[in-house]
């Protein structure tokens, strides 16, 4: 490998090491301000992932957040910050839940129905921002920000009885799928679990983001446009189509991120459908650098997090809350911020001295021939 890549990849993987490190720490101090042990917590969750079934839990959650961290940073490549992940995968849910409570196809015909639901619903929830953006120059974030909340506002209304609501108890659901839209899973036994089915899906989603990203036209030009728009322009990109397509293929995955659970396990959408998703997803595809792989891993790591961390209610002699989880999550989301930043710094002090030293020696040399 050459100095080059080398540096490159320390530069990469720096900034995550650094935030974790830090966010570990900045933990333990409220652990140790609290009067607790500032490592049996992190000892009791490392424990938790040796047990299979909280494994099949944390591939299954981790997932989900791969398609919201993948929906995130599609939009990040495009420099655009599409916050409102959260409001497009739950509105595709609820749509995807009521389609596939109403329609009964057979299987092959009913899960890629299914699957297209919840693209094309998360792709138009995201398109009225993109469309916004590109016409009347609103803000992406204020956009999806206001959509997320008319997203809970529309779920609200379409899960009535009178609308396409069945209810449960004291619950509001979309009632049973048909069984031909359910995704058949990896089935590990009573005592573990089952793998829901579509976490291939997300591995395929993650191969075909990095080859469209890194190898295609489509991908260059929209990193490009993410660089710069007036340059992106000159060289003959049209730099709104590519702000309105990039809302809409991010919108479009994060139409999915929900879908590994509908369809492999809850089969219905209701209250207790998980929220919060999109925002995690900012958090994952940020610690990853929106690089698939770098993904993937922060993915399992928020996951481990989540899934691990229930065992601290139950600690004795001491109980420790789970919510040191959540504040290492916030934790790490301020130290990427700030070690990207030194990182970043960094790198540019780096290539301003190699430049620097290699126009000295180049001119070390034309001294050297005029001399002769």
């Amino acid at each position: 490998m050459k100095k080059f890549d080398k540096e490159r990849v320390l530069l990469a993987v720096a900034g995550p090491v650094i935030a974790l490190v830090a966010a570990i720490l900045l933990t333990s101090v409220v652990l140790i301000a609290s009067g607790k042990s500032p490592i049996e917590p992190y000892t009791l969750m490392l424990e938790q992932a040796g047990y299979s079934d909280v494994q099949v839990l944390i591939v299954n959650q981790a997932s989900m957040y791969y398609v919201a961290a993948l929906a995130v940073a599609i939009g990040f490549r495009m420099n655009l910050f599409n916050i409102g992940v959260d409001g497009q995968y739950r509105l595709a849910a609820m749509m995807t839940a009521v389609v596939g409570a109403n329609i009964a196809l057979p299987s092959f015909l009913q899960i890629p129905l299914l699957l297209l639901v919840g693209v094309l619903t998360g792709a138009f929830w995201a398109g009225i921002a993109g469309v916004l953006k590109v016409t009347r120059g609103v803000s992406e974030v204020v956009a999806t920000i206001m959509l997320n909340a008319i997203a809970t506002s529309v779920i609200g209304y379409l899960t009535l009885d009178n609308m396409w609501g069945v209810q449960v108890g004291n619950n509001n659901t979309t009632g049973i799928m048909k069984d031909s839209g359910w995704v058949p899973g990896i089935d590990l036994g009573a005592d573990v679990g089952e793998i829901y089915g579509l976490v291939f899906l997300a591995i395929a989603l993650g191969i075909v983001y990095w080859v469209v990203l890194n190898r295609t036209r489509f991908g260059f030009d929209l990193r490009a446009t993410g660089e710069s728009e007036t340059a992106a322009a000159a060289s003959g990109v049209d730099a709104k189509k590519m702000v309105l397509t990039a809302m809409l293929i991010s919108g479009g995955i994060a139409g999915l991120s929900g879908l590994p659970l509908l369809l492999g396990d809850a089969h219905t959408y209701s209250l207790s459908f998980p929220t919060g998703l999109g925002f995690t997803g900012i958090t994952i595809a940020l610690l990853g650098r929106n690089n698939p792989v770098g993904i993937a891993f922060a993915a399992l790591l928020i996951a481990f997090l989540d899934k691990a961390s229930p065992a601290l209610d139950y600690a004795t002699p001491v109980a420790y809350e789970k919510e040191i989880a959540t504040i290492m999550q916030g934790l790490i989301v301020f130290a990427v911020v700030i070690s990207y930043e030194a990182v970043r710094q960094w790198g540019l002090r780096r290539q301003q001295k190699r430049v620097g030293a290699e126009l000295a020696a180049a001119a070390q040399n034309t001294k050297k021939e005029v001399t002769v």
